[in-house]
């Protein structure tokens, strides 16, 4: 889905979608990870949490830097492209989210991987706003604004979860 998405992102200018296929890569990266992690103990999960978190952390900067250049180098981006990518992407998050639902709780890892499958959906959901704000108003601005929260969102993410594995990690020490 990163590949995809990340096409689509430049072909439709858009910085919310590159954010979503960013995103895209880095949970493809951690669900492998956690599935390594489940059988091991807490200092392996907690590494894996804070490997997750720097992630989110990487992508929060790599959108910020396009968020930048958007705003040095306008374009309109294509709002049509950006609805049919979200919507494949937002049709395989909720199925995520939903498998992931019950474990939630049951360890570091395991909140962490929920807390990316959760922040996929509401990415998914802001980038269509932000492809009917650009339908509706023929600018960027509704693409580089809904961009700027996702990016709050994510740097909001990165840092709880960079937090809560650093501590677990003392703890297990």
């Amino acid at each position: 889905m990163f590949v995809a998405v990340a096409v689509a992102a430049l072909f439709a200018r858009s910085t919310s979608l590159l954010s979503g296929s960013i995103d895209n890569l880095g949970d493809a990266m951690t669900y492998a990870l956690s599935l390594w992690a489940i059988s091991r103990g807490a200092r392996a999960k907690a590494k894996v949490s804070l490997f997750k978190g720097l992630l989110i952390l990487f992508a929060a900067l790599a959108v910020s830097a396009h968020l930048v250049y958007k705003l040095t180098h306008p374009a309109v981006p294509v709002f049509e492209l950006m609805g049919l990518m979200t919507l494949a992407s937002l049709a395989g998050n909720v199925a995520c989210l939903l498998i992931l639902r019950r474990h939630r709780g049951e360890d570091i890892n395991m909140d962490s991987v929920w807390e990316c499958a959760r922040n996929d959906v509401l990415e998914n959901i802001t980038v269509l706003f932000a492809a009917a704000g650009v339908w509706l108003t023929a600018s960027q601005w509704p693409d580089t604004l809904l961009a700027l929260a996702l990016v709050v969102l994510l740097y909001r993410s990165a840092f709880r979860i960079i937090r809560r594995s650093a501590r677990e990690l003392r703890g297990a020490a």
